[in-house]
């Protein structure tokens, strides 16, 4: 299976990319050879997420793993039958492996605003409307940045 990383350098051990349309490189990762290819990422000032969402498409992702994504970018790749997960912290390496661990939550609606990419937060509701809603029991100390818990 291969898997797109939004990130912010060319290899695993760069930052996850936060925000889908916007990331600088898309890390194309087989699953089972962990064989990585870094594809730059050329944003455009308008529909940056759409084009995003063809050049995973383009290159066979089946799932992305990002911080948050537009409601026109999770269109593109629903329709493309890519799976969209968020969750996990820090470096891409760190983001394959949660999601290979299963910790991580596949998105049912786009994300917006600032929602930091965490394990613990995921967000409830259409598009326009999402709020964060936080496992307690995922965090440090039981809190959620302020957020409602589940």
């Amino acid at each position: 299976m291969r898997i797109c990383i939004t990130a912010t350098e060319q290899d695993l051990d760069a930052i996850v990319g936060q925000t889908f349309g916007r990331a600088p490189f898309f890390l194309f990762v087989d699953s089972e050879t962990l064989r990585t290819e870094a594809v730059q990422n050329r944003p455009g000032t308008h529909g940056a997420g759409i084009r995003a969402a063809q050049i995973v498409a383009e290159k066979g992702a089946s799932v992305v793993l990002t911080g948050r994504i537009s409601s026109n970018a999770y269109e593109a790749l629903a329709a493309a039958g890519v799976e969209i997960y968020v969750g996990g912290t820090g470096l891409a390496k760190e983001g394959l492996q949660a999601y290979q661990a299963g910790r991580l939550s596949r998105a049912k609606t786009p994300t917006r605003g600032n929602h930091p990419w965490s394990a613990r937060c995921q967000t409830e509701g259409g598009a326009g409307d999402s709020q964060p809603v936080c496992d307690p029991n995922q965090g440090e100390d039981g809190s959620c940045n302020g957020h409602r818990t589940a």
